[in-house]
């Protein structure tokens, strides 16, 4: 029997209330260089002084819905959103939310080739009940220790226990063969004039 010391295993927790903050300030370091959103927010000064407000507008209902992951200490987080969390209220004020950080962040002559590319993400969206991921990222000093996967498994495999499909975009077209393997297919590709391509992803049910 060998007497080395197993190495600590990554743990997934749900995020408390408390450290929304945190979850959200992981996701800001893991999206620093992400095509989409820094061609949204090209400025560095922009990104990092919006960046916590623009990533809870895009994704802040898993924090309501209790399925906002973090793994090992905030090394990654993921952000879920289950079907039967949908609040139209709320979803409403996180549009106008999100809509008005554009207004704040995006050159006036820009504005309309964003919000068309990020509508065109909208009319993507599953219309029967599915599992949405509008973000998961892990911290650069902390990439390439599996911890995105782990996020990924932990989730998914809630809902395969819930027989449902799972939804997202690739914002970076080098993540889609990792989505790829975790069960996803492409379903399309938008890309304006100026912007990098995204990729509206679907996992059918298990």
């Amino acid at each position: 029997m060998s007497d080395m010391p197993v190495p600590d295993m990554p743990e997934v927790s749900v995020v408390a209330h408390a450290d929304k903050a945190k979850a959200l300030h992981t996701i800001v370091a893991a999206f620093a260089a992400d095509p989409l959103t820094r061609w949204v927010v090209p400025q560095a000064e922009s990104y990092l002084t919006y960046g916590v407000r623009i990533f809870d507008a895009f994704g802040g209902a898993a924090f309501a819905a209790g399925t906002a992951y973090e793994v090992s200490g905030f090394a990654g987080a993921a952000l879920w959103v289950p079907p039967g969390h949908e609040d139209e209220a709320a979803d409403e004020a996180a549009e106008e939310a999100f809509g008005q950080i554009l207004v704040e962040i995006v050159a006036p002559e820009r504005l309309d080739e964003v919000t068309r590319v990020l509508g065109e993400m909208q009319s993507y969206h599953p219309v029967d009940p599915c599992w949405y991921l509008p973000l998961i990222g892990v911290d650069p000093c902390h990439q390439g220790q599996g911890f995105g996967a782990k996020l990924m498994k932990y989730a998914l495999a809630q809902c395969d226990a819930q027989g449902l499909p799972a939804y997202l975009e690739s914002s970076n077209p080098a993540n889609i063969t990792l989505y790829e393997r975790h069960g996803f297919e492409v379903m399309g590709r938008i890309q304006s004039a100026s912007s990098p391509p995204v990729h509206p992803m679907y996992r059918a049910a298990r």
